[in-house]
């Protein structure tokens, strides 16, 4: 589900996801709300992935949108190591 080279951020609640969703789809970026992987850990349970080309674009969009990203990981080589 997690590609090599894909980000995964995760938030402090679903409501803040499913509102960081809306805003990265509006914006027509290429998003998924994936269930947040086994390796890692978060009460949400609901993640965003999306390639590493789009970080800085995502991180602008949602800190304008008072959306902040509580982990951010990327995997690499099958593991998961925290931007």
């Amino acid at each position: 589900m997690v590609g090599d080279r894909d980000c995964v951020a995760i938030f402090q609640s679903i409501h803040r996801v499913m509102k960081a969703e809306k805003v990265l789809k509006g914006l027509g970026l290429a998003i998924l709300l994936i269930p947040v992987p086994r390796q890692l850990t978060s009460d949400c349970g609901l993640a965003i992935r999306f390639p590493l080309e789009l970080r800085s674009v995502i991180e602008t969009a949602l800190s304008e949108s008072g959306l902040a990203i509580i982990e951010l990981w990327q995997k690499r080589d099958g593991s998961f190591r925290q931007l």
